[in-house]
């Protein structure tokens, strides 16, 4: 059953004169061909003429233009982490005086404090914006000394609290206490 096999697999074979690999000659070829497990089997290292196309050396280096695409070719205006994508690096926003100024006295869309249509509206929020850069948060409290502006920034006439402290009923503050419940917690032994 097997010399069937081979018998077939053996018709097929191409000889080395036909290959397109490079192959010894002459007595070198003679000892390959004796120490060679499958004699007809090539070296598997191709021809240049035919699969290294074109020749090493046959383009002038000199002549050839790398082409540049936009915007990736543009090494000043092309930093890495505008074209890391992997990392979606962050963006920060920052509020500055003259924003909060116009969030405190006019508000946002969310929760609008004044209403602002057309071209009146768009001269407010202008103002506003222009008023806050030139003062800041202190010229607005100046001048709106009402209870609204308090209202609206302080806790109880108080600036806000950091997170986890309270103040006791002796006027001591203390931070807040963390207690574990008995599944929690390791046990008293």
């Amino acid at each position: 059953m097997a010399s069937k096999a081979v018998s077939k697999v053996a018709k097929h074979v191409i000889p080395l004169s036909q290959k397109q690999t490079l192959e010894s000659t002459g007595f070198w070829d003679r000892v390959r061909r004796v120490f060679a497990v499958d004699p007809n089997r090539s070296s598997g290292i191709p021809l240049n003429p035919y699969y290294r196309n074109p020749t090493p050396g046959a383009l002038d280096p000199l002549g050839y233009d790398d082409p540049v695409t936009l915007p990736a070719g543009d090494i000043a205006d092309n930093p890495y982490w505008k074209r890391d994508a992997r990392r979606a690096y962050p963006k920060l926003s920052f509020v500055n005086q003259g924003d909060a100024v116009a969030l405190l006295s006019v508000g946002n869309a969310a929760a609008p404090k004044q209403e602002l249509i057309g071209d009146a509206g768009a001269k407010k929020l202008v103002a506003v914006a222009e008023e806050g850069q030139s003062g800041g948060l202190a010229a607005y409290f100046e001048k709106n000394t009402t209870a609204m502006a308090a209202h609206d920034v302080l806790v109880g006439g108080l600036p806000p609290l950091p997170s986890g402290e309270r103040k006791k009923a002796d006027g001591n503050w203390e931070a807040y206490q963390y207690n574990l419940t008995e599944e929690n917690a390791y046990p008293e032994k």
